[in-house]
């Protein structure tokens, strides 16, 4: 973070500092809101939760070396007071971007946000320094804390922007106002808050209504192959610019195809040229989320050959989203449980079906959570989607969407023991420690309240055959 003195945060977020001793007092370090990631200089910013507030640890985060605290209550050593912590966040946040003047990459979409804003940060870092959203830190709070990390040599900030309702992309676009926005797609995640695709894509489509207009450089980079994306052009000023597979898409690809391992290759064109892309991720679905990326890299001045092989040459930056190991008995474990929703379970049992030419493939799924009324239609696909994918053994672990799994294979025809449902991620383990074969492909996947990543954990850790372990 850049550095500020108390007074300017004061100033900034309409607080009132407390127990300053040093009215030059200064935060250099980044905003954090445990008081474990205390670094020197930083400011510990105290949410109240459920269960823990951390106005409690406020001392303890002083003393390993917090210049002061953010907090709503004089907490007893330097803080600045404010109404909301969270509005002061956000306050900070645009004050220091706008401060900056650091060129702005926002994305959001239903699906494979993280995975491409992960390829673009490691696209532009070949140009440029660049700050990022960790993982999927995609919200009111995450968002601020990510910006906040920017510094005076920072010139790209890419961030993630979620959203679980109407109104809720256009205030993180007021926080830290984007140059270049990016939709990446509309599909059905959290469709039972929205109501439907249709809302789904009107919250989405705030990001573009955001953007300056073309003559003051505002960029819109849309997905040339999603008409519900395609159709924001219409809602914005910027200069619009379409990815896709489709002809007629600025940045396109071009003989997609999968190498033996299940890995994109494919012909990327750009307005200035064409090069080949061989990805080292895995699945067709990363096609869609590298043009993307690309699309932004092209934005900011990379060729396309820089472009081509800094795609061949990225990896997962996020865990639990297809990280493939295989084991010493040649078993792969594919781990891409950190979340789940029904665009993403089919792209990745199709990378499953493609990875396992030639071998046996276990689809280990789980609950795909907020679909509303479409809960039970959508359960029922994947696991018939399993089956004509001719995916070995299907896994369904948990409860009722779990049987909405395995009712789905069993009604496209998976009988016998292709299909089975166990009640709990141990049941899972055992099951798959007792049958998993040297060759093996395991894909493991659920949204992240179930907490699936337990099972691909256990298969992976060799040093114990007991329980599965807690998050």
């Amino acid at each position: 973070m850049i550095a500020l003195s108390l007074a300017e945060i004061a100033g900034i977020t309409g607080g009132q500092s407390h127990d300053i001793p040093d009215s030059g007092l200064q935060v250099t370090g980044p905003v954090v809101i445990d008081s474990r990631e205390v670094q020197p200089g930083s400011l510990f910013a105290a949410f109240a939760g459920e269960k823990v507030d951390g106005h409690d640890y406020a001392e303890r985060a002083v003393a390993a070396g917090a210049a002061a605290v953010l907090a709503t209550r004089p907490v007893g050593v330097p803080a600045v007071v404010v109404d909301d912590v969270t509005e002061a966040l956000g306050a900070l946040a645009r004050a220091v971007v706008e401060r900056l003047g650091t060129k702005v990459v926002a994305l959001t979409g239903s699906a494979g946000k993280t995975s491409t804003k992960d390829l673009i940060a490691q696209l532009l870092q070949h140009k440029a320094p660049t700050v990022w959203t960790p993982g999927s830190l995609n919200n009111e709070i995450g968002l601020p804390l990510t910006a906040l990390r920017a510094t005076e040599e920072t010139e790209h900030l890419v961030l993630e922007m979620g959203a679980r309702g109407i109104g809720h992309i256009r205030y993180l676009t007021e926080l830290t106002p984007p140059h270049i926005g990016l939709v990446l797609n509309v599909g059905t995640a959290h469709i039972g808050e929205f109501g439907g695709r249709e809302q789904i894509a009107e919250a989405k489509g705030e990001m573009v209504e955001a953007l300056p207009s073309a003559d003051a450089g505002g960029v819109a980079v849309l997905n040339a192959d999603d008409p519900l994306v395609r159709a924001m052009a219409s809602r914005t000023k910027a200069r619009v610019l379409l990815f896709g597979e489709d002809a007629d898409a600025d940045v396109r690809a071009e003989n997609v195809r999968l190498t033996g391992n299940g890995q994109p290759a494919f012909i990327l064109h750009t307005p200035t040229g064409c090069s080949d892309v061989t990805m080292r991720l895995y699945g067709e679905h990363h096609v869609s989320n590298a043009l993307a990326a690309a699309a932004v890299a092209h934005e900011l001045g990379m060729s396309v050959d820089e472009i081509a092989t800094a795609l061949s040459e990225a990896g997962t930056l996020s865990r639990w989203r297809m990280e493939v190991t295989e084991r010493p008995d040649g078993v792969t474990v594919v781990n891409d449980a950190y979340n789940a929703n029904p665009e993403s379970m089919r792209a990745a049992l199709r990378a499953l079906a493609a990875m396992g030419q030639g071998r046996r493939t276990w689809a280990v799924l789980g609950q795909m959570a907020e679909l509303g009324d479409d809960s039970l239609a959508e359960h029922d696909a994947v696991g018939r989607l399993a089956v004509r994918l001719n995916v070995s053994k299907l896994v369904a672990v948990g409860g009722r969407e779990a049987s909405w799994l395995q009712l789905g294979a069993y009604n496209e025809g998976s009988w016998g023991e292709e299909s089975v449902h166990v009640s709990d991620a141990q049941a899972a383990v055992d099951l798959l420690r007792s049958e998993l074969r040297p060759g093996d492909v395991v894909l493991v996947k659920a949204s992240r309240s179930v907490g699936l990543e337990r099972v691909a954990q256990a298969l992976l850790d060799h040093r114990t055959e007991g329980e599965v372990t807690g998050r």
